[in-house]
């Protein structure tokens, strides 16, 4: 019978596939070396190739799609549960292409270079502010020690590591003071490189057609408008907006049992660093909200009267997702309906 559906488990250099029928019966199963997978499926009729959605799984999907299959990436939360025995690259396989089979389990999108190129760009700037707080974080613990405080924030340590280092009084031996200006020296070098991603993302998004459109809607600058971007696509592997605010796990955490249903917190799902993201331009359009008066702001108000600040700043990010979905899956921008005057 016809290869119609297979389980691909990916890895760096040894890759283990398993091919099953229209019947999902089993047929073979095969380990292939990294320089031999390519070859192995532009000899063979197309098909469904199931690969989990981990890393490299988005190169690999743009080379199978180029040879004419059709690929699915399946969440790896999802394909545990259907494991059969013990854990072995072979039942990995097995366990990928039977998620496949089941429509209930949601697709990841496969991206694009420009998509994976964004990303990457906040990704890099994320780790770089990492570092940058620990290092401050660090010497200011450091400088306790000698019995010097310094205030919090990282401008405070940028302002006083100069000044402690020309204070010839302050307890300070010359082997730490040289120590202290190497630290210094690799702040002011974190701040360029922070200062580069910076300028590359908002370059970015001034030159992108989709970015721009996304800036319309209140939350959205160059940075958030360019993670959504790099995370949602063109949001057409969702049929609504709730479906992308839920894969941001922004929408409550349900427990249902006897009819009855209790919703919890945020399920605090997916993309971590994007749900941050739109949390913070929530905030900030809750902070500047003064003195505006359309259905979004009067809609918040309402909600932060009654639930308090941070629950109408998780509800906003909510909503931003929503709208951002319909932006970029529609081709449209916000616009923003203000009062008639009565």
């Amino acid at each position: 019978m016809k290869i119609t559906t297979i389980g691909l488990d990916l890895a760096k250099n040894v890759f283990h596939i398993v091919c099953f029928d229209e019947r999902f019966k089993e047929r073979s199963k095969k380990m292939l070396r990294r320089h031999q997978v390519l070859k192995y499926f532009a000899n063979i009729p197309a098909c469904c190739v199931a690969m989990e959605a981990c890393s490299s799984a988005n190169f690999w999907a743009r080379e199978l799609y180029t040879l004419g299959h059709e690929v699915k990436l399946i969440p790896a939360q999802h394909v545990k549960r259907f494991l059969p025995g013990n854990k072995n690259d072979y039942n990995d396989a097995r366990a990928i292409a039977e998620a496949s089979t089941r429509d209930n389990i949601r697709k990841v999108a496969v991206k694009t270079i420009k998509e994976q190129d964004i990303q990457a760009l906040h990704r890099i700037r994320s780790q770089c502010k990492r570092d940058r707080t620990a290092l401050v974080n660090s010497t200011r613990g450091l400088l306790s020690e000698y019995g010097i405080a310094v205030a919090k924030g990282i401008s405070s340590l940028r302002r006083a590591i100069p000044e402690l280092l020309e204070d010839a009084d302050n307890g300070l031996s010359d082997y730490f003071r040289e120590l202290l200006a190497r630290r210094y020296s690799q702040l002011i070098e974190l701040d360029g490189h922070i200062k580069f991603y910076t300028q590359k993302l908002e370059q970015y998004a001034q030159q992108d057609e989709a970015c721009q459109r996304l800036q319309t809607i209140p939350g959205f600058g160059p940075i958030v408008s360019s993670a959504f971007l790099g995370v949602i696509g063109n949001g057409q592997q969702f049929s609504k907006g709730r479906d992308a605010a839920a894969s941001l796990g922004l929408v409550p955490h349900q427990h249902g049992t006897g009819g009855k249903t209790i919703l919890l917190g945020i399920s605090k799902r997916g993309d971590k660093y994007l749900r941050s993201m739109l949390i913070h331009g929530a905030r900030s359009v809750i902070t500047h909200s003064l003195g505006k008066d359309d259905p979004l702001i009067r809609w918040v108000n309402r909600v932060h009267e009654r639930r308090g600040k941070n629950k109408a700043v998780v509800a906003l990010a909510n909503k931003m997702a929503r709208i951002g979905w319909a932006v970029l899956r529609h081709g449209t921008s916000y616009q923003v309906q203000s009062l008639v005057p009565a």
